[in-house]
């Protein structure tokens, strides 16, 4: 019994110093990760600061991060500057059109891929995938040539149109997404007469909300955010999305820099609500892509 008190007197400060050390270990990462938040920041705070400062206030040296007055006029300012209005309404036009497509095509498609059986889908599946290895600017002479000879350039339709062909990515994540659905729902929906359209509209669409919800939020990320599109196939001014807007903004206000940034912070406002209120949903494209296939 004492050699038991004694072994156990003298594991018990080892064990204390092992959950010290665990504990001291978790504070160092929250602590490396609450600098890497902050470091991130910074550009956007800065942004931010500029978007009020006084327009001889933004070049100060050495810079000052406070502005000595918040000028809020700034934000009306940058909106009367430029068209604002006249880009954000081509950029919804674009981005609404853009979401519906995607949305559509993809789910046909994932459908496809995850619930019908078919000669040669997974050697289909196979090729699709192997386009993400791809560069999309490789393809963008063939596609310029193409539009070109269809007469779609200085037009919406080089940005929409493709967007109802679906896209290797978000279907491989709808896909993975409707492997998980149970299959004696298509067997019970088939034997009550269900057809392969009705399965889909009926059983898998209402089903399968959240990862369409997932694709509606990348679409609207990746489309209004876009520049180099719109850059390469839009040449009228009325036509300008906000990207492309705020490049002509800066080019042509090149010192107003705190209208530039007043404009580029609503810009990024849209992203950012959509991001903070569907986040959730945003982190779940992320494990979407790891269940089974």
């Amino acid at each position: 019994m004492a050699a038991t008190d004694t072994a156990r007197s003298a594991v018990r400060p080892f064990g204390l110093r092992m959950a010290q050390r665990r504990r001291l270990g978790h504070a160092l990462v929250h602590l490396a990760l609450l600098a890497g938040v902050l470091l991130m920041f910074i550009p956007l705070a800065w942004t931010i600061a500029t978007s009020l400062k006084k327009p001889g206030e933004v070049f100060l040296f050495p810079p000052t991060f406070i502005p000595s007055e918040i000028i809020w006029r700034n934000y009306i300012d940058a909106v009367t500057a430029i068209p604002f209005f006249r880009y954000l309404w081509n950029t919804c036009i674009i981005t609404g059109v853009s979401i519906f497509g995607k949305v559509i095509s993809v789910m046909l498609v994932a459908f496809a891929f995850a619930r019908l059986r078919w000669w040669g889908r997974d050697t289909l599946f196979l090729i699709m995938l192997a386009t993400l290895m791809l560069p999309p600017h490789v393809t963008l002479i063939p596609q310029f040539i193409l539009f070109k000879s269809l007469g779609w350039i200085n037009t919406f339709l080089p940005l929409i149109v493709p967007q109802f062909f679906g896209g290797p990515w978000l279907t491989f994540l709808v896909r993975q997404f409707l492997l998980t659905l149970p299959r004696e729902l298509d067997d019970a929906a088939r034997i009550d007469g269900c057809s392969s359209f009705g399965l889909f509209w009926r059983i898998i669409l209402p089903l399968a909300r959240p990862a369409m919800l997932i694709v509606v939020i990348f679409v609207f990320n990746n489309t209004w955010n876009e520049f180099l599109l719109p850059l390469i196939y839009l040449q009228s001014q009325e036509k300008f999305t906000l990207a492309l807007g705020l490049r002509m903004f800066q080019g042509e206000a090149s010192t107003s820099w705190h209208l530039l940034m007043a404009a580029s912070l609503l810009t990024m406002l849209p992203v950012l609500l959509l991001f903070f209120a569907a986040q959730k949903h945003f982190m779940q494209g992320i494990v979407f892509t790891g269940v089974k296939g």
